[in-house]
């Protein structure tokens, strides 16, 4: 296929763009430097309003507002304590069952999800609780790495995940949309989780024992109450915050505030507030977000600079010349980003990756709302996945004396398990498209 000048600037900084990421400098600098060296090789003076407008817009687009407020509902519920709480009562619920206290890890990190977008926090967290239990009761290393890995990346899936925030109005898609449809996603991987965990531990019982005596709740009543106080307060915060949201109540931003407002007003509740926790959470927050919004700002700057140049419409008449089945073009995309997913955050790739993307997977016809949760499955997959698998490491640095090679060895195990789900959701659409159409009527 013949090529301008301007579409081979764009494919060459594209290309300079990745070199530069190897170099360790900050992606957003690395992005803003790219496009305004390009974009001035290709149009002159123009790219410098080019970047204003792009700052300019994400400053005024409420949507991105919505940020910064999850951020510090899940950072308020880490810093209480409450998930401790939460991961308490479902092990003492199923103190007799084997694999117990990896179906508590899972089914925590589930609901910690729906309460924060965050992995590291919530991998972090399931390492804390569950590792003490884990050794005294002599559960297996790796089957306990990998049942933490696969709960904790489900922040990055179960609404109100921040991906999807960002995800959708990059794709053209409604927040809510995306929110809706990844319920059942989410729930199906976790259910796949825990399934696997109860059936392994069932088959070899010395892979995860039932709890030692004394570490029996007093009575099913006690268990059951202690679950009532410790869930059904986050529960009603969690589920009314994104009930707001896919009931079109409210719009994502302000239904996020509200969140935090209840996050905040349920930790006084609990008598964990303290002006050092509140004092730590504003701080996460406002580093993480203006971490991730300049982030998105210079994506977005370096994605227009791309286009502008002709780039992006040269690279998808050059994709669809290859005569690919729309199948094989999926997995063509599945399989390149899964490989991004190893040495790239989620925001270079899916605001750089998938714009690019856009009008090839439109020419294909596949359904928008269904392509943005097999990638989001895909990418929550290569958090998972050695060599480089992200969660690994914050496993490790959370337990020391847990040998790598454990962890990843673990994680194997759960890869499978996600590779089910993935299957699932590619040959049955409807288990991401029915509740939004459901929703809407």
């Amino acid at each position: 296929m013949e090529i301008s000048y301007n579409e081979l600037l764009g494919l060459i900084s594209l290309g300079a763009m990745f070199l530069l990421f190897c170099t360790g400098f900050p992606i957003s600098f690395i992005m803003i430097f790219s496009g305004l060296v390009f974009g001035y090789l290709g149009f002159g003076k123009v790219v410098f309003m080019l970047l204003t407008l792009q700052f300019d817009q994400l400053m005024t687009d409420s949507v991105m507002g919505a940020i910064p407020p999850f951020l510090l509902m899940g950072y308020l519920l880490e810093n209480a304590g409450l998930m401790d709480r939460l991961f308490r009562s479902i092990q003492m619920l199923l103190c007799r069952l084997p694999g117990s206290l990896y179906a508590a890890v899972i089914g925590t990190g589930t609901i910690f999800a729906a309460a924060t977008g965050i992995v590291g926090s919530s991998v972090n967290l399931l390492c804390v609780m569950a590792e003490p239990g884990m050794r005294r009761s002599g559960y297996n290393i790796r089957m306990g790495a990998g049942s933490i890995a696969a709960a904790g990346t489900l922040g990055i899936l179960i609404p109100p995940s921040v991906m999807l925030v960002v995800m959708g109005p990059i794709m053209g898609v409604p927040i809510t949309d995306l929110f809706a449809a990844a319920i059942i996603p989410g729930l199906l991987l976790a259910s796949i989780y825990i399934a696997y965990s109860l059936i392994r531990c069932a088959i070899q019982p010395e892979m995860g024992p039932p709890l030692p005596r004394d570490m029996w709740p007093t009575s099913i009543g006690a268990a059951l109450w202690d679950m009532v106080v410790g869930v059904l307060p986050l529960m009603i915060l969690i589920f009314s915050t994104l009930g707001c949201i896919l009931m079109g109540i409210a719009t994502p931003t302000e239904a996020a505030s509200c969140g935090a407002l209840g996050s905040l007003l349920l930790v006084i509740g609990y008598r964990r507030f303290t002006w050092s926790g509140l004092k730590e959470a504003l701080f996460k927050t406002t580093r993480l977000g203006a971490m991730i919004l300049i982030m998105i700002a210079s994506c977005n700057f370096f994605g227009a600079v791309f286009s502008r140049l002709g780039s992006a419409a040269w690279l998808s008449r050059f994709l669809l010349s290859m005569d690919i089945p729309p199948m094989a073009m999926l997995a063509l995309i599945m399989i390149i980003i899964f490989f991004l997913g190893w040495a790239m955050e989620w925001i270079p790739i899916v605001l750089i990756f998938l714009p690019l993307m856009l009008p090839t997977i439109e020419a294909m016809h596949f359904d928008k709302l269904w392509f943005c949760l097999v990638i989001a499955v895909t990418l929550q997959t290569s958090w998972l996945s050695p060599p480089v698998a992200l969660s690994a490491y914050f496993i490790k640095g959370s337990i020391p004396h847990w040998k790598l090679i454990d962890i990843y060895k673990g994680m194997f195990q759960y890869i499978g398990c996600q590779i089910v789900g993935i299957v699932l959701i590619i040959a049955f659409p409807a288990i991401v498209t029915w509740l939004p159409m459901y929703m809407k009527q």
